[in-house]
């Protein structure tokens, strides 16, 4: 398929040194069986993985990604990634993409084989989906409780909530309940009334000229996108922030959004029915810092 690359990785130690890199890498069709029978992350979810946005040839904070995948990795207790390898990995595959258009790049890593070999990984490159008219026009969203309190991943940190596993049914339940309620996208809010992410996105208000996303915790994925965002904003003067946010602190906000590493900035119109204010202008300006090449 043309714009599709998949490799199948053998992976290293955290801190091994081979001569060839590539050698630890074959590529596939991805269309052809790649996986076992007892694969745990079929069988179980039982692994972790990043997407990271190829844009015109490039792959955007691709060091990040592989920070937090590496991050998630020590949460679960599997072994730590080589990260020269993966890097190795993901610019053979940018290399065979197109050098025009926006891709989706998506590292896994499982535990493996049950009674067999451990761990597995590979990458899976191929054409993004259309996000233009989430971009441009923006989206509406509902809140569904998450089933957590506050502090929950640190009372019980074998949820795994700050990993990003590859136990995604329940935010998968959550996009279909939004589409039946007649929305595009969900975000999670904590049991006692605080804003957590989206299934598959951070959350980001405006008030005034200070923009703020949710506290860092065990409970949320610290956004590679919100972290560059931030960092562009603070770059051209603007005041951003991590806290609590109440629930009733999203519906007052002067602008939202839902950013992630391929969808982008997707603006938020509507809140459990309700209007939200959507500044176009400021979306555009900030989907053109995440169209632009970013490390």
């Amino acid at each position: 398929m043309a714009g599709t690359v998949t490799l199948l990785i053998e992976p290293l130690p955290a801190d091994a040194t081979v001569p060839d890199l590539d050698a630890t890498f074959r590529e596939v069709d991805a269309s052809a069986p790649a996986l076992r029978v007892g694969e745990l992350s079929t069988q179980r979810g039982d692994g972790i993985f990043e997407t990271i946005g190829v844009v015109d040839g490039h792959a955007q904070e691709a060091r990040p990604h592989l920070e937090r995948l590496r991050n998630s990795a020590r949460i679960c207790e599997l072994p730590e990634p080589n990260l020269p390898q993966w890097e190795a990995a993901i610019a053979r595959a940018v290399a065979s993409l197109p050098q025009h258009g926006e891709f989706a790049l998506k590292l896994v890593l499982s535990r493996g084989v049950e009674r067999g070999p451990a761990p597995t990984a590979w990458l899976h490159a191929s054409p993004a989906a259309d996000f233009s008219a989430a971009r441009e026009r923006g989206i509406r969203v509902v809140t569904l409780d998450r089933g957590y309190a506050r502090g929950t991943a640190e009372r019980a940190p074998w949820l795994l909530l700050g990993a990003k596993t590859l136990s995604y049914a329940v935010n998968m339940a959550a996009l279909r309940e939004a589409r039946r309620r007649g929305a595009d996208d969900t975000i999670f809010t904590t049991s006692d009334g605080y804003v957590m992410e989206g299934p598959t996105s951070t959350v980001i208000i405006r008030r005034g000229d200070a923009y703020a996303t949710p506290a860092p915790s065990g409970a949320i994925l610290h956004g590679t996108t919100q972290r560059s965002l931030f960092e562009h904003l603070e770059a051209s003067g603007r005041r951003t922030e991590y806290r609590d946010i109440p629930i009733a602190d999203l519906g007052a906000a002067d602008a939202a959004w839902l950013v992630s590493s391929v969808r982008l900035a997707a603006g938020v119109t509507e809140v459990d029915g309700r209007p939200m204010p959507y500044d176009a202008d400021e979306t555009r300006e900030l989907n053109a810092y995440l169209l632009s090449p970013r490390d």
